[in-house]
């Protein structure tokens, strides 16, 4: 039972698919083990709630069962045409004058989780995530749509960008040396 909910909960928090490898390396067990729970969950939720859970080659990912998808197409047709809360503004700012930065960056500098916030802004399309590969880990940036939202033409028209990026980048500078 112990393994079926790491699992459940590794695949819930999981934005992307998830290679059985890297499922057996966080929930620290065996390819068999892994696979029985695996098959378990599946049992358990496909067909039957509504949350299943796809399978592609070893790839699995927790995601809105197919019959209710028209749900949750409204849920996100209406969370797009909201206007974007305070703390959504706060991190898009953030992302807009220190990105690219990291999530645990952005974490540090808000001092709360960020993951529904950066998920929102990903689907609305005002920020990116890529891969870093000096750093090998996920960095988040402003898009164009971002860029043509505010009105701007670059994101060094943003009011005071250089002068507040420049300080970004002091500070994080310093905090290094001091690590």
């Amino acid at each position: 039972m112990l393994m079926k909910s790491k699992i459940e909960t590794l695949l819930f928090v999981s934005s992307k698919p998830l290679a059985a490898q890297k499922i057996m390396q966080l929930a620290q067990a065996d390819r068999a083990v892994v696979s029985a729970a695996l098959a378990e969950l599946i049992e358990e939720y496909n067909g039957k709630r509504g949350i299943a859970i796809l399978k592609n080659n070893d790839e699995y990912q927790m995601v809105s069962a197919p019959e209710y998808a028209g749900l949750a197409q409204l849920f996100y047709k209406d969370e797009l045409a909201g206007e974007l809360t305070r703390p959504s503004l706060e991190t898009l700012t953030i992302i807009a004058y220190r990105g690219p930065l990291t999530k645990p960056e952005l974490e540090e500098i808000r001092g709360v989780n960020c993951s529904l916030i950066l998920r929102n802004l990903l689907i609305r399309g005002l920020a990116q995530k890529e891969v870093d590969r000096a750093l090998g880990l996920e960095v988040y940036s402003i898009t164009m749509d971002f860029l043509q939202w505010l009105g701007v033409t670059s994101i060094t028209e943003l009011p005071g960008y250089a002068r507040l990026n420049q300080d970004f980048r002091r500070v994080s500078q310093e905090n290094e040396v001091l690590n």
